[in-house]
């Protein structure tokens, strides 16, 4: 056959049916070899995602094959209309240095030089914006970068400086303005440890594996006013070694001096590692506590793992998929739903089951109106297909829209205790007061359905009490104003003893504890400064550890332990979503440079990037949802065993499994960062 000469077969396996496997991502396609260029060459193309694990040289020569193959295609007419442009073009100034003789590549035929067009006025932002856009498109650089502060503050830069301008060489970007960024970050930091002395600080400890088996610890610094990365050790060689770990999480803990540490979060792979049992027998005043949101999606994800539960999300993800693989069917559905999406992504799979199924009740009225719709029955390349009569059927099907409700009413509570404690502000004094909210409301849910209330609460109960539970949490909502001064709170007896074991830690001789009785009492009974007005009125409207600083001086002792325990963060919350500073930074490519450059690199971008969040924050924001669809989701890809894409889920179970469990590509367009951001 002709089509078995194609070069590019040696990139993949031939199927029945006109199916194809790429070599590289082992992905099955439909549509033979054609569908298979589009998929290596990785440009934008309707219904093809692109391949993950392509190699640069492949999808090079893929790309010039495909653009060959279209000025092929070209009718005659055409071919002697661009002859005559390319001739208008040579002859408009045949001095001008910026043409060139060379040979004209592919590429260079689909993205011609900006300098060969016709200057004028009127066109300068258009060009300026061409030659901006070619820049991305070149490096394979993310849109969501055009939404950074820095872009608009360098683009602004640049055009005061006027015609002319040059940019800074790869040797003065490497040599200068590397240690001098640096230097302006490491001194913005220094201004943060000033509050160290009164409010403490917690040691963050989250880890990033690549498919390779590389294995990095990152030490981040919280305190209330910001969070700071410190650095990342590679500890491939060792990240099994009790011995080695230790040794290095003594030698962070002394560089930054343990008078001032609080606790130290690690993420679960850590957890699990023995490394807890070290730190808390060498530090005798730090706590170490699991990362709160990981524990919560562990629930989530025990949720969805139920019988009726799962049964649910597969109906509402064959509604979805049916949609976003057909883009005569997504544009209709846009038209219904006012250009608005009727999935989401959340930062972990189970995030995003419960997300979507919100979005999908939001929309349900529009999409009965499409499905029952003229527009959709005209169109018999949508009627005739499988897909549709199964997609009717459960639109119209009122057991499934109950048991979707059922899903979102039990999860929503549970997904607020999660922005809480992934906003990045401190929670400790609150993780205990909105868990045991979650489980009322799950009470209050199945008031008539025992059984159910008791599969969930069982789940809830388990998780945290062997993954989530801290002493520091409850001594945290003990101190808590809004919580003690709370008639309604009913735990308070029974966090107690977690509260006195914390003191017992924190002032472990008597004269430390001196007086301490008489404070507590003060404080409980609200005497004094703890009981005026404007304490009172404050409670609701300041963060407690702040409340403790401005009305807990007639009782100094307690005052200096409660800001210090109620300052703190209570889960590794990472506001680079998709960790694409390591995915990046942390390519074969960039590991080719020295080693010293490459950790100046991850430290800049890192901490920059905090900045940025601290100060641009919207309010309206949700912590657990990312700004675009991931388009190789279980939402929206038909593959019988999709991966993980969510920067959660790298996490794996809570048993500390091999390091294969976690294992996710670092490419820089992995599974959760695909070509263009798209």
């Amino acid at each position: 056959m002709v089509r078995e000469k194609d070069v590019c077969w040696e990139y993949a396996e031939k199927l029945d049916g006109n199916k194809v496997r790429c070599k590289f991502c082992l992905r099955i396609l439909n549509g033979g070899i054609s569908r298979l260029k589009h998929h290596l060459s990785r440009l934008p193309s309707k219904g093809v995602n692109p391949c993950t694990k392509v190699r640069d040289d492949v999808t090079d020569r893929v790309r010039a094959i495909v653009a060959s193959k279209d000025e092929a295609k070209e009718t005659p007419s055409t071919k002697k209309h661009k002859l005559i442009e390319a001739k208008s073009l040579v002859n408009i100034s045949p001095e001008n240095p910026l043409l060139s003789v060379e040979p004209i590549t592919p590429i260079a035929r689909t993205f011609p030089p900006i300098g060969q067009a016709i200057s004028s006025p009127g066109n300068n932002q258009e060009n300026a914006e061409r030659s901006i856009a070619l820049f991305f498109f070149e490096n394979k650089i993310d849109f969501g970068v055009a939404r950074s502060s820095s872009y608009h503050q360098m683009i602004e830069a640049v055009g005061k400086c006027g015609s002319g301008f040059l940019g800074p060489s790869p040797e003065t970007l490497k040599a200068t303005w590397l240690e001098r960024i640096k230097a302006e970050v490491s001194l913005q930091s220094k201004d943060v440890e000033k509050e160290w002395a009164m409010t403490g600080y917690t040691l963050i400890a989250e880890t990033w594996t690549d498919n390779k088996m590389k294995a990095l610890i990152n030490f981040l610094v919280s305190s209330p006013s910001r969070t700071i990365f410190y650095k990342s050790v590679d500890a491939s060689s060792y990240f099994k070694n009790l011995k080695c770990l230790s040794e290095l999480f003594d030698s962070i803990i002394q560089e930054f001096g343990p008078e001032n540490i609080v606790q130290v979060i690690v993420d679960n792979t850590l957890y699990c590692t023995g490394i807890v049992n070290h730190i808390l027998q060498n530090c005798g005043s730090v706590f170490v506590s699991p990362c709160a949101s990981q524990c919560i999606n562990a629930i989530l994800d025990e949720f969805s793992k139920l019988d009726w539960v799962n049964r649910c999300i597969l109906q509402a993800q064959s509604i979805s998929k049916f949609i976003y693989n057909n883009s005569s069917l997504l544009d209709l559905m846009k038209k219904f739903t006012g250009g608005q999406e009727i999935i989401k992504t959340g930062i972990t799979k189970s995030v995003s089951h419960f997300l979507s199924l919100q979005c999908l009740l939001k929309h349900r009225s529009r999409l009965k109106l499409m499905f029952n719709g003229p527009e959709f029955a005209a169109n018999s390349a949508h009627t005739n297909k499988p897909q549709s009569i199964s997609c009717i059927g459960i639109l119209d099907d009122n057991d499934f829209w109950r048991t979707a409700e059922e899903c979102v009413a039990v999860s929503e509570p549970f997904l607020k205790v999660m922005r809480e404690v992934s906003g990045g502000k401190p929670a400790v004094g609150s993780i205990y007061e909105l868990l045991t909210r979650a489980k009322e409301s799950i009470r209050t849910y199945y008031i008539m359905d025992e059984i159910k209330c008791t599969t969930f609460l069982d789940i809830v109960d388990k998780k945290w009490q062997n993954n989530l539970h801290s002493p520091l949490h409850s001594a945290a909502a003990f101190l808590n104003p809004s919580i003690q001064y709370n008639t309604e709170v009913k735990f308070l007896g029974s966090i107690k003893e977690d509260f006195f074991r914390v003191l017992e830690k924190l002032l472990p001789t008597p004269e430390l504890r001196r007086d301490i009785t008489t404070q507590i009492l003060s404080f409980t009974r609200a005497s004094g400064m703890f009981g005026c007005n404007l304490a009172k009125e404050a409670i609701d409207t300041v963060p407690p550890g702040i409340w403790w600083e401005q009305y807990g001086d007639a009782a100094p002792t307690l005052q200096r332990v409660a800001i210090r325990i109620l300052s703190q963060v209570c889960s590794t919350f990472t506001f680079e979503r998709h960790w694409s500073t390591f995915q990046q930074i942390h390519s074969e490519r960039r590991n080719k440079i020295d080693k010293e450059t490459l950790l100046d690199l991850v430290y800049i971008n890192y901490n920059l990037k905090l900045a940025r969040y601290l100060v641009s924050k919207p309010t309206e924001e949700d912590p657990l949802q990312l700004d675009d669809i991931d388009m190789t989701s279980e939402w929206v890809e038909e593959v019988e065993n999709p991966s993980p894409t969510q920067w959660l889920d790298r996490f794996g179970s809570l048993d500390g499994n091999d390091l294969n469990t976690r294992q996710f590509t670092a490419a820089i367009f992995g599974a959760s960062d695909h070509i263009f951001g798209l």
